[in-house]
C-alpha cells in the first residue's frame, strides 16, 4: 500500500482545528506531466484529421489556391465568373466592412469553396482508378499500355507523403458479385466433390435459389452495400467472431513465434525490455499516423488500413448473446502475468515513455517478488479460455463491483497483455523438433490460464529469453499483427540492442515507482465456474495435434526458377499430398484478402479445383513429365486467377455468407446455403526470404483420419516432388560427349 499512498497528489485529515491539507508536489508534477503527453497526442490527432482529410491536397495548398484567385482579381479579372460577387452580396456582415475587406472575405470563401471541390475531385477521380483491377489479370512481365497509363495516373492523384490513413476516403467500396455468377462459381466448385446425383440436387436447389430468394436478399444486399463502406466486414466480425459461443482459445487466437535460431538474449526480463519498449514505438508510429499505408508491391497500391486502429488498447468484451470490442484512446500501461499473480506495469514516467533498461528493471522486480497467488487467482484468466456465456454470465456476477471490478478494469483497459513464462521454448536440445512443437503449443493455448485471450494481443516471454504473441482475431486479420511483430523483432534486435552481458541499453531513473499488483476477492462459487471454465478449455487444447515443420533449402528461390507462382505452387502440393493421404480431395479454404477495399478484410479461395485435381490423378497415374508439366501449369494459373477473383470482390463464400444473413433477419430458410466441417486438416505456411518455409500443421487427435506429423511428411514429400517436376532439366554430360563424338565423326 506504500506505492499507492505516495501516488495521491493530496491528503487531508479533520483535526480539532479544522481540515489539515496536505499536497505531494512530486504526485502533482506527474498527473501535470501525463496530462501534457494526453494534450499533445489530441494535438496530433487533431492534426492528422486535418492533413487526412484534405489528402491527396495538403493544408498549405489551400493558402496557395487564395494566393492565386486574390492575385487574379489584383488584374481586375475575375476567375469565379460572378460568383465571388454574389457571396459578396449575401455576407451576413457586409455592412460593417469596407468594400475591399467584404471583397477579400468573399474571395477567400470562394478560394476554399474551390479547394475543397478540387479535393473532392481528385479524391472521385483517384476512387475511379482504384476500382480498376485489370493490371492484377496480366502477366508478369507483361504490362498493357491501358495499365501503364492507369499507373501513371494513380501516381499524379495519390499525393507525395501519405499518412497511415490518407487513402481511406479514396478506396472504392466492396462490389455485390451478381447472384448467377456466385452460384455457377459456387457449383464448378463443388462439383468435384460430388456424385453425378448429389450434383444434380446441388443444381436444382441452386437454380430454384437464383430465380427466387437470391433475386430478393440480393436486392437486400445491393442496398446495403450502398449505405455502408462494406457489405460484409461489419457482419463477418459480429457473426462470424462476436456472436461465437465456443472458446477463443484455439478456435480463433492465432500466434506468432520468434527467431527459430536466433536468441538475442538469454536473459527474460532483458528480453522483454526491448520487446515492450518496441511495441510502444510501433503504437507512437500508429498514433502519429508515420507508417506508411501497406501497398501491393507491383504497381504500389494501397491497402485499406482499417484494421490498425485496434491494435492497442482493445479488449473483446464477453456477453450471453454476441460480445463486444471495446477500444480506448490511450493506455500508458501494460498487465502482466507472472506465477498466478497480475501486475500493473506502468510504460511512463514524468510525461516520457520508459527506456528498455527501465522497463526491464521493472520486469525483474516482478520476478523477484516472491509473494503467493491468492486463492485461484493464478487459474483466473481460464475465465476467457472457455465458453463464452459462462464467462459473461461470471463477469456480470463477480466481477461488475468492488476490487474485481478494478482489477478487471486495470486488465482489460491496458495497452496489452504480458505473460511471463517460467518455461523455457524454441528449437533447442536433444529433440529440437518436439521442442518447436511444444513451443508452438505454449504460445497457441498455454496452461488455458497463463493468457487473457480476450485481449487485442499477449506477449509471451520466457525464462531462456524466447518471446512470441497469441493475438485474438475478431479486431484484424493476422497480417495486421504479422507486421506489427515483424516491427517489434526487427527493432529489437537491430535497432534497440542488447549490452555484452545480455541486458538492455541504458540507464534507470531512481525515481521510479514499482509495479503493481492488482488484487481480487473471489468467492467460492466463482472459484467453481473458473474451474469448469478451465476444464473445457484444457480439454480443446489436449485435442490440439499440432506440429510446426521448417523446411530449408526452399523457398520463393527455387519456386521462381520453375517460373510459377509461390502460393499456387503450395496450394497445388498441398493437394497432392492429401490424396496421398488420404486417397480422395477434399473442399480447400485458403483465405485472401480483400483490403483492395475500404474495411475489406478477407475471402476465401476454394484451392481444391478441377484442374489441380486432374494433375494429381495425372502425376501419380504415371504420365509423362510433359504432360504433367502442362496439367501443373495448368493448374497454377487456375489457381492464381481465382486468387485475383477474390481479391477484385468476385469470390464466392462472403457473398453466400451475406446472403445467407439476410434470409436470416428475413426468416427464410434455404436448403442450397449451407455449412462446412471441421474436421480436417488447418495448414499455415510462412515463406521466409529465398531459401527457407516454415509450415504451421494441426488437426485434432479425436479424429481418427488425422495426424499432424504424418501430414507434414507428405506435403514435404509433395513440395520436392514438385520441385523435382518443375526444375528446368539438366542436360547429361555423358550424352553431350557422345554427341559431340557423333559430331565430329561427321565432320571427318
Amino acid at each position: 500500500m506504500a506505492e499507492a499512498h505516495q501516488a495521491v497528489a493530496f491528503q487531508f485529515t479533520i483535526t480539532p482545528e479544522g481540515i489539515d491539507l496536505q499536497l505531494s508536489h512530486q504526485a502533482l508534477r506527474q498527473v501535470y506531466l501525463s496530462g501534457l503527453r494526453s494534450w499533445k497526442k489530441r494535438v496530433t490527432r487533431l492534426k492528422n484529421n486535418v492533413i487526412t482529410g484534405v489528402y491527396p491536397a495538403s493544408p498549405s495548398s489551400w493558402l496557395f489556391v487564395v494566393i492565386a484567385i486574390l492575385a487574379t482579381m489584383y488584374t481586375r479579372s475575375d476567375p469565379s465568373m460572378g460568383l465571388i460577387a454574389k457571396i459578396q452580396e449575401h455576407l451576413p456582415v457586409s455592412d460593417s466592412l469596407s468594400v475591399q475587406c467584404r471583397t477579400v472575405v468573399s474571395a477567400v470563401l470562394f478560394s476554399t469553396l474551390l479547394w475543397l471541390l478540387l479535393i473532392f475531385t481528385m479524391r472521385l477521380c483517384l476512387k475511379q482508378l482504384l476500382s480498376y483491377h485489370g493490371w492484377m489479370y496480366e502477366q508478369h512481365g507483361k504490362v498493357s499500355n491501358t495499365t501503364k497509363i492507369w499507373a501513371a495516373m494513380v501516381r499524379i492523384f495519390s499525393g507525395r507523403q501519405p499518412l497511415l490513413y490518407s487513402y481511406q476516403g479514396s478506396l472504392p467500396n466492396l462490389p455485390v458479385p451478381a447472384v448467377k455468377d456466385t452460384v455457377k462459381r459456387y457449383l464448378e466448385s463443388a462439383r468435384l466433390l460430388m456424385s453425378d446425383s448429389e450434383y444434380e440436387r446441388m443444381t436444382t436447389l441452386a437454380k430454384e435459389f437464383e430465380s427466387s430468394l437470391g433475386n430478393r436478399l440480393q436486392w437486400y444486399l445491393k442496398l446495403k452495400a450502398m449505405w455502408a463502406s462494406n457489405y460484409v466486414s461489419d457482419w463477418w466480425e459480429e457473426y462470424v467472431y462476436l456472436r461465437g459461443r465456443g472458446p477463443l482459445m484455439v478456435n480463433s487466437n492465432y500466434y506468432g513465434m520468434d527467431f527459430l535460431y536466433v536468441t538475442p538474449t538469454p536473459i527474460q526480463a532483458a528480453r522483454a525490455g526491448n520487446t515492450l519498449h518496441a511495441c510502444l514505438l510501433y503504437r507512437r508510429k500508429l498514433n502519429r499516423e508515420e507508417i506508411k499505408p501497406s501497398r501491393v508491391a507491383v504497381l504500389n497500391v494501397p491497402l485499406c488500413a482499417a484494421q490498425c486502429e485496434r491494435i492497442f488498447n482493445t479488449t473483446r468484451i464477453p456477453g450471453e448473446e454476441t460480445d463486444s470490442l471495446i477500444h480506448w484512446q490511450d493506455s500508458e500501461y501494460v498487465a502482466v502475468f507472472h506465477r498466478g499473480r497480475y501486475f500493473r506495469l506502468w510504460l511512463y514516467h514524468a510525461g516520457r515513455m520508459l527506456s528498455p533498461r527501465e522497463i526491464e528493471h521493472q520486469i525483474q522486480h516482478i520476478l523477484d517478488d516472491p509473494s503467493p497467488p491468492v486463492t485461484v487467482e493464478a487459474k483466473l484468466a481460464a475465465l476467457t479460455a472457455g465458453d463464452r456465456v459462462p464467462w459473461a454470465q461470471a463477469r456480470k456476477e463477480f466481477f461488475s463491483s468492488g476490487v474485481n471490478k478494478r482489477s478487471l478494469d486495470c486488465i482489460e483497459k491496458a495497452a496489452f497483455f504480458v505473460a511471463l513464462d517460467d518455461d523455457e521454448q524454441g528449437m533447442m536440445g536433444d529433440d529440437p523438433a518436439g521442442n518447436l512443437d511444444r513451443y508452438a503449443k505454449s504460445l497457441l493455448h498455454g496452461k488455458c490460464y497463463d493468457r487473457w485471450f480476450d485481449k487485442s494481443f499477449t506477449v509471451v516471454l520466457y525464462k531462456n529469453g524466447k518471446n512470441g504473441l497469441n493475438a485474438e482475431h475478431s479486431w484484424a486479420d493476422a497480417p495486421i499483427m504479422a507486421h506489427v511483430w515483424e516491427y517489434v523483432m526487427t527493432t529489437d534486435c537491430f535497432q534497440l540492442g542488447y549490452t555484452e552481458e545480455g541486458h538492455c541499453k541504458g540507464d534507470v531513473a531512481s525515481s521510479l515507482p514499482p509495479p503493481t499488483r492488482l488484487t481480487w476477492d473471489i468467492p467460492a462459487e466463482c472459484q467453481e465456474r473458473i474451474e469448469r471454465s478451465l476444464a473445457v478449455a484444457q480439454t480443446l487444447a489436449d485435442d490440439v495435434d499440432f506440429h510446426v515443420l521448417p523446411i530449408q533449402d526452399f523457398g520463393k528461390g527455387a519456386i521462381k526458377k520453375c517460373k510459377i507462382s509461390p502460393d499456387a505452387f503450395i496450394q497445388i502440393a498441398l493437394q497432392l499430398a492429401y490424396y496421398r493421404n488420404r486417397g480422395s480431395f477434399t473442399l480447400t479454404y485458403e483465405a485472401s484478402m480483400t483490403r483492395l477495399f475500404r474495411e475489406g478484410r478477407t475471402e476465401t479461395v476454394r484451392s481444391c479445383t478441377s484442374e489441380s485435381c486432374t494433375f494429381v490423378r495425372a502425376l501419380e497415374g504415371g504420365e509423362s513429365k510433359e504432360v504433367c508439366r502442362h496439367l501443373f501449369r495448368t493448374a497454377a494459373e487456375k489457381h492464381q486467377h481465382l486468387y485475383r477473383m477474390a481479391m477484385t470482390g468476385e469470390g464466392i463464400d462472403r457473398h453466400l455468407f451475406c446472403l445467407y444473413i439476410v434470409s436470416k433477419y428475413l426468416g427464410e430458410e434455404s436448403p442450397f446455403l449451407k455449412e462446412v466441417a471441421d474436421d480436417g486438416y488447418g495448414v499455415s505456411y510462412i515463406i521466409i526470404g529465398e531459401n527457407m518455409i516454415n509450415l504451421h500443421i494441426s488437426c485434432k487427435h479425436s479424429c481418427p483420419q488425422t495426424d499432424s506429423h504424418k501430414f507434414g511428411a507428405d506435403i514435404k514429400k509433395a513440395l520436392m516432388d514438385l520441385l523435382e517436376l518443375m526444375s528446368p532439366e539438366k542436360p547429361d554430360p555423358s550424352k553431350a560427349e557422345q554427341n559431340h563424338s557423333k559430331n565430329s565423326k561427321k565432320d571427318l
